[in-house]
């Protein structure tokens, strides 16, 4: 599969970092100089990409592992949807949870962005759902943490 991508920042294109990589890295695109996040500030962070994803197929944009670990940096609306026929610039909702400023730099890696195959469904209203031995139960119905 290919996606196409327009750059119209300075930084590389998104690359996989192993073989094995589900995601790509983001990166902030800051040409105006860095944006500081105080602690609970949101941000849209650009990253001066633009693509183009073939039919059947969204890109999920998640969370760094490391920065959401070591310094509490999120991606609000998780994982962020991009639809195939979007065609606007990739950009992140950044947001702060720790207690302490975070300063985005241009060209930091921000967000990781996956592409994934998805189906759309045939929706069908109907009178009743079919019988489960779980049935209705949920968020630790089964007592387990």
């Amino acid at each position: 599969m290919q996606v196409k991508f327009i750059n119209r920042s300075h930084h590389a294109l998104p690359k996989y970092e192993t073989s094995l990589s589900a995601g790509m890295d983001l990166r902030a695109y800051l040409p105006d100089g860095p944006v500081t996040l105080k602690p609970l500030e949101r941000a849209l962070v650009p990253t001066g990409l633009f693509m183009e994803l073939p039919a059947g197929y969204e890109a999920q944009v998640r969370p760094r592992s490391g920065l959401a670990l070591k310094k509490g940096i999120t991606v609000l609306n998780t994982p962020g949807t991009i639809d195939a026929d979007y065609r606007g610039e990739i950009c992140v909702i950044l947001i702060n949870l720790s207690n302490d400023p975070f300063v985005v730099n241009d060209g930091d890696r921000i967000a990781q962005m996956v592409i994934a195959r998805h189906e759309q469904a045939d929706v069908i209203e109907v009178e009743a759902l079919s019988a489960t031995q779980r049935g209705t139960g949920g968020f630790g119905h089964t007592g387990n943490s």
